[in-house]
């Protein structure tokens, strides 16, 4: 587990600091914790996903600062437990004990597919357009936003090592970027009045 991890085109030696780019655009998912947590107003579940969005962005900035197959895991079960507490607060009333496993079982099922740890994440936000559209509530348009969004930060996150010829600080700091502005979106949608 404290096996050293070399991951992305940015990294090109073990130490601290060797992703500079990727520790960098961490901070977007510290920006969006900042303003979900203002946003929330003192409401519980607006702090708690706020909460959930710092730590991981704690837990990502670890891994690329240490790029450590532990902190590989911390960083990816942080985001997947940001989805699978919003999948439940998502969910609310009689449907929500059902949500948190139907999230895993999805998220399994696309990874074991060849999809990835986070396709069924992408998968999970059409389907809150869908049901936020079928009950003409106007968040949906934040879900299809964020949906759309999140498809280009996974393809930028598929692309890094790719581009590395071409792009030698990858594309690894975008899925960062972008990815922080997905939390932010899904919060926001959410919380609103």
């Amino acid at each position: 587990m404290t096996d050293y991890v070399d991951g992305y085109c940015e990294r090109v030696a073990p130490g601290l600091w060797g992703e500079p780019f990727n520790d960098l655009g961490n901070l977007a998912f510290l920006v969006a914790a900042v303003l979900v947590w203002r946003l929330a107003n003192g409401d519980r579940t607006g702090r708690v996903l706020a909460g959930l969005i710092g730590l991981v962005f704690v837990a990502s900035t670890v891994f690329h600062l240490l790029a450590t197959r532990w902190a590989a895991v911390a960083d990816s079960v942080a985001i997947l437990g940001f989805m699978v507490v919003y999948a439940v607060v998502f969910a609310h009333g009689r449907w929500k004990w059902v949500a948190a496993p139907a999230f895993l079982a999805l998220t399994a099922g696309a990874a074991l597919l060849g999809g990835g740890l986070y396709f069924g994440t992408l998968i999970s936000l059409g389907v809150f357009a869908a049901v936020a559209a079928a009950k003409r509530d106007g968040s949906w348009t934040h879900f299809a936003v964020a949906g759309a969004v999140f498809a280009l930060s996974l393809s930028l996150r598929a692309l890094d090592r790719d581009v590395c010829d071409y792009v030698p600080v990858g594309t690894h700091f975008l899925w960062h970027l972008l990815t922080g502005l997905v939390l932010y979106l899904v919060s926001r949608a959410l919380l609103r009045p």
